[in-house]
């Protein structure tokens, strides 16, 4: 059998480099989609005469034809406007859902059987769009979003008690963003509770950096936001399902009757496999918790039925 096809929607910072981790890593055949003529050509070229130096024999194609993208296993939607300084997540809902239905459409149409991973912001409603649009089984539908904020959680930790962040596990449920929901009793160092690690003050610090942490880059980068942790998270996914480790990571995936949720996509621990979302992991939940999650899933339910009118 021949490897496996990715389709990365999306030649920007987070397309572009999402593409090399996966043309790099020599598992997959990628092809980068772009609207913008010339910009995927351009850079699925420059990735391919990386492979020799890199140990790589993966083949990457740039187009603008989704016809190109015929059968690939996974789409990664990239695609959509940035979140610039000082713009909510809300402000990008409508240009975004725009975007994401038309490469949803046509996505599906020549890979009827791939899994869609959605990474456009706002996270979660977009994964709700992708759904919709799609009519795929809810497996094959799922967002990146939980696995990232995972990873800045893991960084702060590690970083704070100066210990290897493959000693930190981390949980992060709820949307992605402003509601998401640390689960600091899941959260183990060695493990070992973090709350045997540090006092209250500074778990809450990590929380808030956590929640902020796209917002914090996007100060600083001024022009632009994260790319190197998302596209890692996104590969890390991408891995669990193609090579069916079932793993379990929190990704954004929609709810039917899990953690009292209904027909609303919020961030939830979900083993992947080559079916995609292969089962949603139910934690035991204490009410704060519970009613953290439900206020973020909340959240989610009113955007969400803000672009079932234009969906």
């Amino acid at each position: 059998m021949g490897r496996e096809k990715i389709t990365v929607v999306g030649a920007g910072n987070v397309g572009g480099t999402t593409a090399q981790r996966l043309v790099e890593a020599g598992c997959y055949d990628v092809v980068l989609l772009d609207v913008v003529d010339g910009v995927p050509q351009g850079k699925g070229l420059d990735l391919s005469q990386a492979c020799p130096l890199v140990g790589s024999d993966a083949r990457i194609e740039g187009t603008g034809d989704y016809k190109t993208t015929a059968g690939s296993a996974v789409v990664i939607i990239t695609s959509g406007v940035p979140r610039r300084p000082g713009m909510s997540r809300e402000q990008l809902l409508e240009t975004n859902t725009k975007i994401v239905k038309t490469v949803v459409q046509q996505a599906v149409a020549v890979s009827p059987d791939a899994i869609l991973l959605v990474v456009t912001n706002p996270l979660d409603v977009m994964t709700y769009v992708a759904y919709k649009v799609s009519k795929f089984p809810r497996q094959r539908v799922l967002g990146m979003a939980g696995a990232l904020d995972a990873a800045r959680f893991r960084t702060f930790i590690a970083a704070e008690l100066r210990v290897s962040s493959e000693n930190v596990h981390a949980m992060v449920l709820g949307g992605h963003g402003d509601s998401m929901v640390p689960l600091i009793r899941y959260t183990t160092v060695a493990g070992v509770p973090l709350s045997e690690w540090l006092p209250q003050d500074r778990i809450e610090a990590l929380v808030r950096r956590t929640r902020d942490g796209g917002a914090e880059i996007v100060d600083l980068l001024k022009t632009g936001s994260a790319y190197y942790a998302p596209s890692a998270s996104i590969v890390s996914m991408v891995d669990a399902m193609l090579q069916d480790s079932k793993k379990i990571v929190p990704c954004a995936a929609l709810c039917q009757g899990e953690y009292g949720l209904n027909g609303v996509v919020v961030g939830v621990p979900v083993k992947l496999g080559r079916q995609g979302v292969e089962e949603i992991v139910r934690l035991s939940l204490n009410e704060k918790e519970q009613a953290a999650l439900a206020k973020s899933a909340a959240v989610v339910t009113e955007l969400c039925s803000a672009v079932d009118a234009m969906i």
